[in-house]
């Protein structure tokens, strides 16, 4: 559903391979999240939109596109899509700025691009859960990620922008073969980041979840169980908050994993970092994720999204 696959101009649309797997996912009774209404970086925009030519009146223009895309998406697929990454990764990792694109430049600042784009998908999609997706993560290096995405959602909050939850990407990576120390280590920071952003009445969706086993030994046997380890160590904690009700995996199978070619092992070794291998075998993670769901302290009942959202 990104820009780069849905439009391949700025006067048309291709829905082909969306409504193949939409049709498909209803064939199977499967939901469906929408991913994403704007990928708020230039790498990821397409190539004709960042050399667009705005015209004279540049806001209007600017306006006028992403409005129509956000709104030819949403009301194309109606409720059969009940929560949308509306905004993905719009904070820059090394500083906590926000990037910004030729969209964002035409309509005078990355703030008010991202405002747009939620109220336009409340409009489009009243009934949808409105999320920020990001990758932001607890592993070491993150802090500055954390801190811009956290003045981000603070600037939602005070512009009453209507955004409903803060997606948590959870490309994790494992530190070591110690995976108690490890977790030990870094939850302090991260409980503090979600406790800020549970405190402002976010909820909390898992969107995007897969391991990288780093700094662990070659032999499966051992890099699987440290894996399993550390996803059950993470899910424990993400599930105490109750905000969270959502997981969704990157991948469930070793063979189609995005990470074998975005960072191999240095060894070499094949990555496993999806809960079923490359013959779609169930690995230890699978059995992790399994336990930590199933030791998951109750959630209320989901109330009815048109009544129980409030446009904060």
């Amino acid at each position: 559903m990104k820009w780069q696959a849905i439009r391949p101009t700025a006067t048309s649309f291709d829905f082909t391979h969306m409504d193949a797997m939409m049709a498909w996912a209803e064939v199977n009774g499967l939901p469906v999240r929408g991913h994403n209404l704007l990928w708020h970086q230039p790498k990821w925009m397409p190539r004709w939109e960042e050399a667009y030519d705005f015209g004279a009146n540049p806001k209007r223009a600017a306006e006028q596109m992403l409005v129509g895309h956000i709104t030819t998406v949403c009301r194309r697929y109606g409720s059969r899509i009940g929560s949308y990454d509306v905004v993905n990764e719009a904070v820059t990792p090394a500083d906590g700025s926000l990037y910004q694109t030729a969209l964002s430049r035409a309509l005078g600042g990355p703030e008010a691009t991202l405002d747009l784009a939620f109220h336009t998908a409340r409009a489009a999609a009243p009934h949808a859960q409105l999320v920020y997706n990001d990758y932001m993560s607890w592993e070491p290096g993150n802090a500055h990620h954390r801190a811009g995405v956290l003045k981000l959602l603070e600037g939602f909050r005070r512009r009453k922008i209507p955004v409903d939850a803060l997606g948590v990407q959870s490309h994790i990576i494992t530190q070591g073969i110690d995976t108690r120390a490890t977790i030990a280590a870094l939850e302090g920071e991260w409980r503090r980041f979600l406790d800020a952003v549970t405190a402002m009445g976010y909820e909390l969706v898992i969107t995007e979840l897969d391991v990288r086993d780093n700094a662990l030994p070659a032999d499966i046997a051992v890099r699987d169980r440290a894996v399993a380890d550390y996803t059950r160590g993470y899910l424990d904690l993400m599930l105490a908050y109750p905000s969270l009700r959502d997981i969704m995996l990157w991948g469930m199978t070793d063979r189609y994993s995005w990470i074998e070619g975005f960072e191999p092992r240095a060894d070499k070794a094949r990555r496993r970092p999806c809960p079923y291998d490359a013959a779609f075998v169930a690995k230890p993670m699978r059995a992790a994720i399994a336990g930590a769901i199933a030791a998951a302290p109750a959630r209320k009942p989901r109330h009815d999204a048109k009544t129980a959202r409030i446009d904060r």
